[in-house]
């Protein structure tokens, strides 16, 4: 294994840890792919630093667990947004209808 990848592992996973935070979100802030994020931290990371790769685990499967939720409440500001821009709409419509027949 080389070294960068396993420096890479040892930081994604304290940065896991310590934010418990999300593989998505891990790849993100690192600017990586979110396979290479989860290969680290499950399989390069476990063979390193078996000690954190667990607390890594732990915070992963409490993530599984909540996964769900997140995809609902994402799908809930859809659709508030997707409402609130057809509201905006329609009351610019109406200013403009309004306008047209005043004047």
């Amino acid at each position: 294994m080389h070294i960068q990848s396993e420096e890479r592992a040892i930081t994604l996973g304290i940065y896991i840890l310590e934010h418990q935070t999300t593989v998505r979100a891990a790849a993100k802030h690192f600017g990586i792919s979110k396979s290479t994020v989860h290969k680290d931290v499950t399989e390069r990371l476990s063979e390193i630093r078996p000690d954190l790769a667990e607390q890594v685990h732990e915070v992963l499967l409490c993530n599984k667990r909540e996964r769900h939720i997140r995809g609902g409440m994402a799908t809930k500001r859809k659709y508030e947004l997707l409402a609130k821009s057809r509201k905006s709409f329609q009351e610019e419509t109406n200013r403009q209808i309004l306008t047209n027949i005043a004047g």
